[in-house]
């Protein structure tokens, strides 16, 4: 790879962080939100200022904060990812099984999860690559997909090999069918409609051939 194309590859697209700050820009105020492991974490960074937004972890929080300094940091005080997390003011604490009445009884409005692959039917797998030797991690995504009314995706477009991990249809075993709305990569932002993956906003520098060619069926125009 030339010096030029490695550039570039580096520069092309949003970083981890804007791809997190694209999903908080679309997060209502008001609104109850549980946030996956990953990626997905980084969201609680970039609530709009003057926008209150209550984040829920299936351990037993409600009324999550962001991320600590690591001079703040209290291992007592984690997330579902067993991550150090911190409380807002007027935080909740409860039983993991209240949590997750929480998400069954379709209180919380919002999840954001990481994904292996999603369908252009809204399919998500995001536990297991069904592989003779791959260790399953259901975790609470199930739960999740199933009561939380609706479901954000924050995942590179494409895995490490290149492969797209947009399709017509997942070959990985399903968490969920039908259940994602929205998605956000490194190259766009995309909704799930009746008709497919709708293209909403293209990251900079990047054209829509570019992402078509990444994405494994047909990416409608707007």
């Amino acid at each position: 790879m030339t010096d030029s194309k490695q550039t570039q590859k580096q520069t092309l697209g949003w970083s981890r962080e804007q791809m997190a700050q694209k999903a908080a820009q679309d997060i209502p105020d008001g609104a109850y939100v549980n946030l996956g492991i990953g990626i997905p974490e980084k969201v609680a960074r970039y609530v709009p200022k003057g926008r209150e937004v209550i984040y829920h972890t299936e351990n037993g929080l409600l009324g999550m904060g962001p991320t600590p300094d690591d001079d703040d940091i209290d291992f007592e005080l984690i997330n579902a990812g067993k991550k150090p997390v911190s409380a807002i003011a007027g935080a909740a604490y409860f039983h993991h099984a209240d949590s997750f009445a929480m998400i069954r009884g379709k209180h919380i409005d919002i999840c954001v999860l990481g994904a292996m692959q999603v369908s252009q039917k809204g399919d998500l797998a995001n536990w297991s690559t069904g592989a003779a030797d791959a260790i399953p991690a259901v975790g609470g995504a199930m739960d999740l997909v199933a009561g939380v009314k609706t479901i954000f995706v924050i995942t590179q477009h494409t895995t490490k090999q290149g492969d797209a991990k947009l399709l017509a249809n997942c070959s990985y075993p399903l968490t969920g069918q039908g259940v994602v709305s929205r998605i956000y990569t490194d190259l766009a932002v995309i909704k799930v409609t009746e008709r497919g993956f709708e293209l909403v906003e293209l990251a900079p520098g990047v054209d829509f051939d570019y992402v078509q060619q990444r994405t494994a069926c047909e990416l409608i125009r707007p």
